[in-house]
């Protein structure tokens, strides 16, 4: 085995079903300011700026699962290599690899059904 990444969990994702009404949830909770902005594939909202370093998040318009958000999880080598474990170790990957500016991911889900993303950071 590797060893692990300094932090293994690196993101967050939180479905919510109404985007507006997430972002004044969160922010009057918080005290933060969160602004809708085109992520991608879908409308989010961010937690902090996802170009600085560390943990971090944002909410996205989807579906509430009994099994809770989604975690990011950075893998010790390559996407595929950790998609490949996920498969044999009894989990299920949901998705292809997905690009970002900061490297790239993978949806899967546990054995229990959990959620979970398989991030591999760009190598600088």
């Amino acid at each position: 085995m590797t060893s692990q990444a300094q932090n293994a969990v690196v993101w967050a994702e939180i479905p919510v079903t109404d985007l507006d009404a997430g972002v004044a949830f969160y922010s009057k909770v918080f005290n933060v300011e969160m602004s809708i902005v085109d992520g991608g594939p879908n409308m989010i909202a961010n937690f902090g700026d996802p170009m600085q370093p560390g943990v971090s998040g944002h909410l996205y318009p989807g579906t509430p699962s009994e099994h809770g958000p989604t975690i990011h999880l950075a893998v010790p080598d390559t996407l595929e290599d950790s998609m490949a474990r996920c498969q044999e170790a009894g989990g299920k990957v949901v998705s292809e690899p997905i690009p970002l500016p900061v490297g790239r991911f993978a949806y899967a889900q546990d054995p229990d059904g959990n959620s979970i993303g398989l991030f591999e950071a760009k190598v600088a």
